[in-house]
């Protein structure tokens, strides 16, 4: 079999990305062309650092997934990890191991997506690496924001008695991704936004920085690997346990209740932001944020544990099951 076409050079590439790319942004210094970027980080400001791989059967399948949108879901987890921080997104180092099976075509439709992403969030493209392998697709986001000197959220914060928060509707990226690869016809209306959700998940950086500039949340995080998992690493992190009331869980239409549930309880990659609010400013909280619906699911307790009330008023310990990539291996 012929291998797919490339670009002619790693010359011809950085002159195709660079025609593509903002060379001018605040706090820019250097940008694409060099060894390597130079960037000021403004006064009073810290700078947040995330990275996030991307990697072929495990996050995507040429297959099943446009390459658009496995360029916007590559960007979007570090987006999201920025959002969760309460910063705003500045700069982004790609690094991308493209497979010859994908060509041209595929590593030009990558970049459409990411680009795309970064203009909506004003981020600007500053450098990264680029290799044709004979394995898997990888890539490879470094993202660099800004958060005020003093105001970054961390997952730390939380006390007895906050109130726990969720954005946005949980689940619904699993549920895209099962349709994705199990799907024989056109798809509903609801199931058109489950794979909207899987495809094009949609990052909360401006509820972040709403939150941080309020002061309203005293720990946050967001959800990439599901709810049930990610609540425990907050309550870890702060030392608290939880109480989860499973009638408030915001989760997915399906006529089956109980798988609905699991999927909110224990889907990933919803990028939704967890977070929790000391009582006394909860009525600060709105019910919608850009039509997002923050949605209170629980309290914060002393007690290690993390408890779901169901419907019926039984308590059961809820065990994380979301997704732990060392677990799997």
């Amino acid at each position: 079999m012929r291998a797919k076409s490339f670009f002619q050079s790693e010359h011809d590439f950085i002159a195709w990305i660079s025609r593509r790319t903002r060379q001018r942004a605040a706090g820019l210094t250097l940008g694409i062309g060099d060894d390597a970027a130079l960037v000021n980080v403004p006064s009073g400001h810290e700078l947040i650092l995330t990275t996030d791989m991307s990697i072929e059967g495990v996050h995507f399948t040429l297959n099943r997934h446009p390459p658009r949108a496995v360029g916007h879901r590559a960007l979007a987890r570090s987006l999201s990890d920025i959002a969760a921080m309460g910063g705003t997104p500045r700069y982004a180092l790609i690094s991308l191991a493209a497979s010859r099976r994908a060509g041209r075509g595929w590593v030009e439709g990558f970049f459409d997506g990411l680009l795309a992403l970064a203009r909506r969030f004003e981020v600007t493209l500053i450098g990264g690496d680029t290799a044709v392998v004979n394995g898997p697709c990888t890539a490879d986001v470094i993202l660099a924001g800004v958060v005020p000197r003093g105001q970054a959220l961390r997952r730390s914060g939380a006390r007895p008695g906050d109130r726990i928060f969720v954005s946005g509707r949980l689940g619904m990226a699993v549920r895209g991704l099962r349709l994705l690869t199990s799907r024989t016809r056109r798809p509903t209306p609801g199931e058109k936004s489950a794979l909207r959700a899987h495809l094009f998940p949609q990052p909360q950086c401006a509820l972040g920085r709403f939150l941080s500039r309020h002061r309203l949340a005293t720990a946050m995080m967001d959800i990439s690997d599901g709810l049930s998992i990610d609540l425990r690493r907050l309550c870890d992190a702060s030392g608290v346990g939880a109480s989860l009331a499973a009638n408030r869980l915001p989760i997915p239409s399906l006529p089956d209740s109980a798988e609905a549930l699991e999927l909110a309880l224990n889907g990933g990659e919803d990028y939704q932001l967890l977070f929790t609010v000391p009582a006394s400013k909860v009525s600060q909280v709105p019910p919608r944020f850009h039509q997002v619906p923050l949605t209170c699911i629980g309290t914060t307790v002393a007690q290690n544990a993390i408890q779901l009330v169901t419907a019926d008023g039984k308590t059961r310990t809820l065990k994380p099951q979301g997704y732990d990539h060392f677990a799997r291996a």
